[in-house]
């Protein structure tokens, strides 16, 4: 497997420990760290595989394969820098390009819009002609509704610290086992 770039915001608290957690599990030696909110399409331009974080707003205190962190905001909203960064992103031919997403959400303050950042990053990575891989089962889950939900699965990996921190560690470790897999 290629070497691996994880993007999140530097300036959140319990999404950039969850990112930690995927860099320890892909192993330090295979990723490339970069800040969400110094993104630039040139790192677009000169890899092939991403991994993309969007942790919620409320958290907010503070070559080859990418892993991006976007929170939810609000009602689903995305922050600023992805909200900033997104245009561009809509402009970018992104076939042969594969992506993941792992985000950060509250299933009981925000049940109707659980981890839709996840979602929500998902449709416009895929109107661009990306890859989507790390989808997981949706259960063990209770929410209303989520843009990150379709079918019975997840496009990618929510995480909810509130009420299920304690399941964090091994949801990650199963994601990463299998996103190795599926990226090349």
């Amino acid at each position: 497997m290629s070497k691996t770039v994880i993007i999140y915001s530097f300036h959140t608290q319990k999404s950039k420990k969850v990112a930690e957690k995927v860099v320890q599990a892909f192993g330090t030696d295979n990723i490339n760290v970069v800040n969400a909110e110094e993104l630039s399409s040139k790192v677009f331009e000169e890899n092939d595989n991403f991994i993309l974080s969007s942790p919620t707003w409320f958290v907010f205190e503070e070559n080859d394969n990418f892993i991006l962190s976007s929170p939810t905001w609000f009602d689903g909203e995305l922050p600023n820098y992805w909200d900033e960064f997104v245009p561009e992103l809509e402009e970018m031919d992104l076939k042969n390009k594969t992506f993941a997403v792992f985000g950060l959400g509250d299933q009981k303050g925000y049940p109707e819009n659980f981890c839709d950042a996840i979602g929500i990053l998902v449709e416009i990575l895929e109107s661009c002609g990306a890859n989507i891989v790390g989808k997981i089962p949706a259960e063990g889950y209770n929410f209303e509704s989520s843009r990150a939900q379709r079918g019975n699965i997840f496009v990618g990996l929510p995480l909810d610290q509130e009420n299920q921190g304690r399941l964090t560690s091994e949801r990650v470790t199963k994601w990463v086992d299998q996103l190795k897999k599926e990226m090349k």
